[in-house]
């Protein structure tokens, strides 16, 4: 593969896919992408909880050779100014498959488009996975933060996020009022900014495929199709019916449904699936967490749905999230860049680290992942915690992003694998 700018390691080797699964090598190369803002704060960090926690699980087995890929501000310094995610980075994703980041500028308004929305675009990464549960010891808004334990799967590459809009007062906008007026009979105020909001059967099917087909390997018995279909009849009602159609059709021997089972308890190997109001999840998730295990959801309602479930288990510092297609995986920060707190060595670098796990997790090396989730646990139970948390909990250590780094990998002496 030819870069304009990258070399990659001469050492390592690359994922590969055979019969749809991937292939890791013993010594795997694995893009990353350091981040704007806290991000190179953050990756130094993760990355020696990440190498330690491969050593601590497979000794001198197994081992991973990084290779700095670029977007952001730091591509914008070494590809042009106008050039915040390369061509190359493209590439390089999908030449070695799997990668992780730290979190990158996404600017209010006008400027570029979201970088994280146009990696998920470009490289067809269509399910936006999210798991929430709660680290013991994590200061949380709720009584029983131990009780929210779900898996959101956010379908990554249409809704209102697919980018098709156009600004108050460009041509492009009144003719398409004009249209709407005239042929559909819909009234739209002449100074309205206009956006297309597209929700097909593909990517619905897809997404509810991928969701099932990880509660089946996983043990999760209850899958939730969240929509506002009762006003969105067309997208997110059709986003509802087409889930259940893939599920019948596809899945008839795993799914039942709640009409299927009238009230009656779900039958053994079954899976439940059903669907909820947006509005109304977002009260269930607080008022009867433990119902919910797995959610699925269109984009915009997805994007809300993280962050307030996330809120309730220590927030974006502790929440892990990855986007995923059928051959491609990357792994991110699910938080902002925090610029004001960039170069102090301070921020909470957990939500990279958690979705390290989850990266390890999906390359198959669950032993490292272990390592990093049961470090982590002991660590915040020691108190030992980073200002986000440490203002929250009384008699704890304040550590650095750096500190906290030095408390997990410490603590991986303990974890018993």
């Amino acid at each position: 593969m030819a870069y304009q700018r990258l070399v990659p390691p001469r050492e390592g080797q690359k994922i590969r896919i055979e019969g749809g699964k991937l292939v890791v090598p013993d010594t795997v190369i694995l893009p990353f992408i350091e981040g704007d803002g806290t991000g190179p704060d953050i990756w130094r960090a993760s990355k020696r909880v990440f190498d330690a926690a491969v050593q601590r699980a497979y000794g001198g087995d197994r081992r991973v050779v990084w290779f700095e890929i670029f977007a952001g501000e730091k591509a914008t310094r070494l590809y042009g100014s106008d050039t915040w995610l390369p061509a190359d980075t493209l590439e390089a994703i999908r030449e070695f498959r799997v990668a992780i980041k730290g979190p990158l500028t996404t600017p209010i308004g006008g400027g570029i488009r979201s970088l994280n929305v146009g990696l998920r675009q470009e490289l067809d990464l269509y399910a936006c996975v999210r798991p929430v549960s709660w680290v013991r010891g994590v200061p949380s808004p709720v009584r029983a933060p131990e009780k929210l334990d779900v898996v959101i799967f956010r379908e990554n590459t249409e809704d209102v996020y697919a980018g098709i809009e156009w600004a108050q007062g460009t041509e492009e906008a009144r003719e398409l009022i004009r249209i709407i007026g005239e042929r559909f009979g819909k009234k739209i105020r002449p100074d309205s900014g206009i956006g297309i909001k597209p929700i097909s059967i593909f990517a619905t099917e897809r997404l509810v495929r991928m969701a099932i087909r990880y509660a089946i390997q996983n043990g999760r018995k209850r899958i939730t199709l969240v929509h506002k279909g009762n006003i969105m009849k067309f997208t997110e009602g059709a986003f509802r019916d087409w889930g259940y159609a893939i599920a019948k059709r596809e899945f008839a021997d795993r799914v039942v449904t709640e009409a299927d089972l009238d009230g009656g308890d779900l039958p053994k190997g079954k899976i439940l699936l059903n669907d909820r109001i947006a509005d109304s999840i977002f009260q269930q998730v607080l008022l009867r967490p433990d119902e919910y295990e797995i959610l699925v959801t269109p984009n915009l309602n997805g994007d809300y749905l993280s962050d307030a479930c996330a809120a309730q288990v220590g927030g974006l510092g502790m929440a892990p999230g990855s986007n995923i297609g059928d051959e491609i995986g990357v792994f991110e920060a699910t938080h902002g860049t925090a610029p004001k707190y960039a170069g102090q060595d301070k921020v909470n670098p957990g939500s990279v680290i958690l979705s390290g796990a989850m990266m390890f997790d999906f390359i198959g090396w669950p032993e490292a992942a272990r390592a990093i989730r049961e470090a982590l646990s002991l660590t915040v139970a020691r108190k030992q915690v980073t200002y986000d948390l440490h203002r929250l909990m009384d008699g704890a250590s304040l550590l650095s992003t750096s500190g906290f780094g030095d408390a997990l990998i410490a603590s991986m002496a303990a974890v018993k694998l």
